[in-house]
């Protein structure tokens, strides 16, 4: 089951286990119809729009919201992504973003996202991404700070008991014989 997260501001403090229970759910998103293209369902680009929106839930649990840069000087740069399209959405659907980290280290996040339609609950799409935590000065690596780094081990631990989404790690081939 997906947890719904409201604001909340940057903190030391650990998220609380009941928001890391499962994946974190972004609010509701809605499809806009100029994101619609000619073959009458979402054109591909905005899938990325979605997914970037709804990204900002996990961010906001494990510290690394929008304040964050602000405060820090320090952000997050996505480095790599796998998106799959799973089934069509159309124009005014309702969609929310499930969060799930995966893996991380003193420098990277690995997570999973699952594009869910709001009202009929099934898949629409997931991507699998890495983000690289940037010092923001020199625009290169830096490890992340001891409080959010503890945030993103206890958001860790809590998604090691969830199932690893059979999409994840998948890369792109055409199967031969």
């Amino acid at each position: 089951m997906s947890q719904s997260l409201g604001e909340s501001p940057l903190s030391t403090v650990s998220p609380p286990e009941s928001i890391l229970s499962g994946p974190v759910r972004s609010k509701v998103l809605f499809v806009k119809p100029e994101w619609i293209d000619y073959n009458g369902h979402l054109n591909v680009a905005w899938y990325e729009v979605l997914f970037g929106l709804g990204i900002g839930a996990i961010f906001k649990v494990i510290g690394l919201g929008e304040n964050y840069r602000a405060e820090r000087n320090k952000s997050l740069f996505a480095v790599e992504a796998h998106l799959s399209y799973v089934r069509e959405i159309g124009p005014e659907d309702t969609v929310v973003v499930d969060n799930q980290l995966l893996d991380h280290d003193l420098k990277r996040l690995r997570l999973f996202q699952t594009l869910v339609h709001a009202e009929k609950g099934h898949i629409v799409a997931t991507r699998e991404m890495m983000q690289l935590h940037i010092d923001m000065e020199t625009r290169k690596t830096a490890p992340f700070p001891d409080d959010i780094l503890a945030r993103i081990t206890a958001c860790a631990e809590a998604h090691a008991g969830l199932p690893v989404p059979k999409q994840a790690g998948r890369s792109i081939a055409i199967p031969r014989g």
